[in-house]
């Protein structure tokens, strides 16, 4: 067992199987674990949606009538909360790799639990701290919600979603589009419509008890999972990766594939394909979480009630979801590049759609933009890293990867802020924001696959 782990490049897990087998053995399963794996880290990404911006947009204007701050020191406050939260992702990726993914979900969805309980609380916590009213409550307002949103990003968006693609990366090698094809539409399809869902959750229970009532889900509900479920590989528990023979179901006894080039993170950093498809995946976190952050008052400029804003995300939802079924097939058949140039033209519809959204015809087209873009983003974080750069060093590649992401979402939301308040609409800001994926559109041609001097 000792050398097939030694053969992965995977030492650090030799003495895992005892704690891979308890209180579950993976290897007893009629089928193998893998699937499991599958599915309870598609779960714990959908159970990320609380830190996500898709699951704040609902509740920003709630906040904003509860403390009394400014839409603008609140989109400054996500801002610097999930900068501080991005730049921690590479240093908890490495955490990753050294502690195994059942200790860090758990760390994810207890530290994402108890930030949801201190949001609910957060007008509160800000009132207590500002009386007597010596100190400015808009300041005090901006400094709690920072805080909190900086543990919510880094709990939610970042360790929770890293841990879950992390795990799922190394236990597919021939098959991760299938994986992909299976996971990916799922998380789209749940990310485009957690807003629908989420706001009819506030309309039940009000805005501080839906995130008390997520708290518990996610707390008690995905940590027992990921205690239960989660393991690191497969040859922790004394099974082979799938794809690692021709056959339906992994064998140990068969020979492995060659071995792909392991790459750290440092070579990772300096090839271009992590820029790739760090800068694609990083767009759609950009401009996706600025528009889904102020859905609400983009709809109010174009007319719209804020139920008819909120329901853009359905149509969107079934759109990614039959889009990512399609990339998740693509993935092992069509080269990255390739795909991710695709997604570009969807982001770019998405963007410059959003300028005129007001208009019926425009709307729709903006509809299926947006849905073309989601749907790609699923299948590409799952595919595209372990199969550029290997899965020895995957956690701390995708606490790079997430950085990125993370900051993109964060600047987001303040920047198309900022563009409304400069301009006085957010027409002129999308249009901006549309060159962005138009550049890596341009860039994507002249990029290489790591392992194809190998392949």
């Amino acid at each position: 067992m000792r050398s097939s782990i030694a053969a992965c490049g995977l030492t650090r897990y030799a003495s895992g199987p005892v704690r891979a087998d308890f209180p579950i053995r993976p290897a007893s399963f009629p089928f193998f674990y893998g699937w499991v794996v599958l599915a309870v880290s598609t779960l714990g990404i959908v159970m990320s949606v609380p830190g996500q911006t898709i699951g704040v947009s609902v509740f920003t204007d709630h906040l904003i009538d509860a403390t009394g701050i400014s839409r603008l020191s609140l989109s400054n406050a996500y801002l610097a909360g999930t900068l501080a939260s991005g730049l921690s992702l590479p240093y908890a990726g490495t955490l990753i790799d050294r502690f195994g993914v059942r200790a860090m979900v758990l760390t994810a969805c207890i530290g994402l639990a108890a930030t949801l309980c201190f949001l609910a609380a957060s007008d509160v916590v800000i009132a207590a701290i500002a009386h007597p009213p010596l100190l400015n409550v808009e300041l005090v307002g901006w400094g709690v919600l920072a805080v909190a949103f900086a543990a919510l990003r880094f709990s939610g968006q970042g360790l929770l979603t890293m841990v879950s693609r992390t795990m799922v990366g190394r236990w597919f090698e021939r098959g991760r589009g299938l994986v992909a094809a299976v996971s990916g539409p799922f998380v789209s399809f749940s990310f485009s419509a957690a807003p629908l869902g989420l706001h009819a959750l506030i309309g039940t229970l009000g805005w501080r008890q839906a995130w008390l009532a997520m708290a518990v889900a996610v707390g008690a509900g995905m940590s027992a999972i990921g205690w239960l479920f989660y393991r690191d590989t497969p040859e922790q528990c004394g099974l082979r990766m799938y794809g690692a023979s021709d056959d339906t179901e992994p064998d140990i006894t068969t020979p492995a594939l060659p071995a792909q080039r392991e790459f750290t993170r440092s070579e990772a950093l300096r090839t271009s394909a992590f820029w790739l498809v760090s800068l694609a995946i990083g767009n759609q976190a950009l401009v996706g979480t600025g528009i889904t952050f102020h859905i609400v008052d983009i709809g109010a400029e174009a007319g719209m009630a804020a139920e008819t804003a909120v329901a853009v995300f359905l149509p969107i939802a079934v759109v990614s979801t039959l889009v990512g079924f399609a990339v998740g097939y693509a993935v092992d058949r069509v080269a990255v590049r390739t795909l991710i140039m695709v997604m570009m033209i969807g982001e770019i519809g998405m963007f410059a759609g959003m300028a005129s959204f007001e208009n019926t015809a425009i709307r729709i087209v903006t509809i299926v933009s947006w849905g073309l873009a989601s749907g790609f983003y699923g299948p590409l974080t799952v595919a595209a890293l372990p199969g550029f750069f290997g899965r020895e060093h995957l956690g701390a590649i995708q606490g790079a990867h997430m950085m990125i992401i993370v900051i993109a979402s964060a600047l987001g939301p303040a920047m198309l802020a900022a563009l409304h308040e400069v301009f006085g609409s957010y027409e002129i800001g999308f249009y901006v924001v549309a060159t962005m994926p138009l550049a890596v559109l341009l860039c994507a041609p002249f990029t290489t696959d790591p392992q194809a001097p190998r392949r």
